[in-house]
């Protein structure tokens, strides 16, 4: 089969484009015909080595967590899901191997949900790792009905899933971005204010009493100015800034979760949540693809249609 991989640590051009057996089936995996990947920061970050100490890495990588795809051969024990059956999901594994930019992927069925009918490949591609994120995050702050909602980075793949999931729960929802992507951040549902020294006060003007709950999405400190923008029992969680517990906040790691992937995917069905393509590209044009996640200048996400 057709994969992209790469045999060492580094920057876009490690990646090529090359040949490899299809993997094997494990009893609770099945292997799905990749239609479509997307490209997350973490994929470029685990690429260039920055989670070395955190992940082993078997090389070649097959780089890639998100798949869209169909399912042509079944394990063992794999009730869940038949041959033909169209999935979508986030198949991360313990060890950096087997990823999903590739004609194939073994995937264990935990990671995966059933697509929805009305979804395209690309969106598909483009939904589990940053919509599972965003869910996730959500729930374990506890958002609900009346709350007010700060999301920081708010025009990123993480925070406009999470602008609109923290809406369709029934929060209000402020959203940091800069002031080129505010008529995006609007469009999701949010209200946007810039970064910057004026974004504890532009904040303050909008909600006097202070937030109830702030998910920072783009780290470098930003969580710090929480005690200025939320109330008294603000609730802080951040999946950029491991010291947030420091100032009482949690930090959060995406897990695989076919339960939550399935609501994920319902919400998209019943157009609660959208998902946006900044740009699709053939797998021949990874390393592109790469660059592009990789500069920051994206609005939506970066996807790769396999076949």
């Amino acid at each position: 089969m057709r994969a992209i991989t790469y045999s060492r640590y580094g920057g876009p051009e490690v990646l090529e484009l090359t040949e490899l057996p299809t993997p094997k089936v494990g009893p609770d995996s099945v292997l799905v015909r990749v239609r479509a990947t997307s490209v997350n920061p973490v994929d470029w970050k685990v690429r260039e080595g920055y989670l070395d100490g955190l992940m082993d890495a078997v090389f070649p990588v097959v780089p890639g967590w998100d798949v869209a795809g169909v399912v042509e051969q079944v394990g063992l024990d794999t009730p869940e899901l038949s041959v033909g059956d169209e999935v979508l999901g986030y198949v991360r594994t313990d060890v950096v191997h087997g990823g999903t930019t590739a004609e194939r992927v073994a995937a264990p069925v935990r990671t995966l949900a059933r697509k929805p009918a009305g979804l395209s490949w690309e969106e598909a591609g483009a939904l589990p790792l940053a919509g599972l994120t965003a869910l996730q995050s959500l729930r374990r702050l506890d958002v609900g009905e009346g709350d007010v909602v700060l999301v920081h980075n708010a025009a990123g793949g993480v925070g406009g899933f999470a602008v609109q999931i923290a809406r369709s729960l029934g929060a209000r929802v402020i959203g940091t971005a800069s002031p080129a992507r505010h008529d995006y951040v609007r469009g999701l549902g949010g209200e946007p204010v810039s970064y910057g020294d004026g974004m504890v006060a532009a904040v303050r003007a909008l909600v006097p009493g202070g937030v109830d709950v702030v998910l920072d999405l783009v780290g470098g400190g930003v969580a710090r100015t929480t005690p200025d923008v939320g109330t008294a029992d603000v609730r802080l969680g951040s999946i950029a800034d491991g010291s947030v517990a420091e100032i009482g906040g949690t930090n959060f790691w995406v897990r695989p979760s076919s339960a939550d992937l399935a609501d994920l995917a319902a919400m998209v069905e019943r157009g609660d949540v959208r998902v946006e393509i900044a740009r699709t590209f053939p797998l021949e044009q990874a390393r592109e693809a790469h660059e592009l996640s990789a500069s920051g200048h994206v609005q939506g996400k970066v996807v790769i249609r396999v076949s």
